[in-house]
């Protein structure tokens, strides 16, 4: 259980910043209390955005992600990870391959595709079971979409909704990798060189925008 404490270079769970923020949000409730406080925080202060995807791994530490207050869903679960961690909780990181039915035609243009490979989330050790939890959709989002937010208790799974909140399909597991003591960072760019290779080599300059400034109350809008 040790290796889901300790920090390292993604999941920096000993950065200054991470372990401050970390006690400033966490609680004094036992750790099931802090786990949920970590996650409404981690998920509704840190803005969900695609386009903060770089083609290097080094955005993806928990300290950047946390100056940033934005990221993608991986880097959103390590910082999860790490604040979690900091506050005592074994915590790991998982990844799933997800079908977003309802993703922006801008979005689905630029991956080529509306599977997301490599879905970042988290798995936490409380009163002796795992629990997972997905920190990527913040409420301002969701509710700008017509999306069901996602919430957790620390007791059960909290995972992504099949459906919105008008009853289309929304986002669909596809294959789960399983959860790690530290990111998979070589399966995962590989991954991404082969399913996104326009992507990868491209200019950061390109990805300077906001997912939600394509929303629109359109659901055929929405569609592309």
């Amino acid at each position: 259980m040790q290796e889901f404490l300790q920090s390292d270079a993604l999941i920096a769970s000993d950065h200054p910043k991470v372990v401050a923020q970390t006690q400033a949000c966490a609680g004094r409730g036992d750790a099931r209390a802090k786990a949920v406080n970590i996650y409404y925080w981690v998920r509704d202060e840190i803005r969900y955005n695609p386009y903060s995807f770089a083609p290097t791994p080094d955005h993806l530490k928990a300290d950047i992600t946390l100056a940033a207050a934005e990221g993608w869903c991986v880097p959103k679960a390590i910082l999860m990870a790490a604040m979690c961690r900091a506050a005592g909780i074994p915590t790991a990181v998982g990844f799933a391959d997800v079908k977003n039915h309802l993703s922006t035609a801008r979005l689905r243009a630029q991956m080529k595709t509306d599977v997301f490979y490599y879905h970042g989330y988290c798995a936490l050790y409380l009163d002796d079971q795992w629990v997972k939890a997905t920190p990527a959709f913040n409420r301002e989002l969701c509710e700008k979409f017509a999306l069901k937010t996602l919430e957790f208790d620390g007791l059960s799974d909290s995972l992504y909704h099949p459906f919105d909140l008008s009853g289309q399909r929304h986002m669909e597991y596809i294959h789960d990798h399983g959860q790690f003591a530290e990111v998979p960072v070589a399966d995962m760019y590989a991954k991404f060189d082969l399913v996104y290779g326009n992507m990868m080599g491209a200019d950061a300059t390109q990805w300077e925008a906001d997912v939600a400034s394509e929303i629109t109350t359109s659901q055929s809008d929405r569609r592309g």
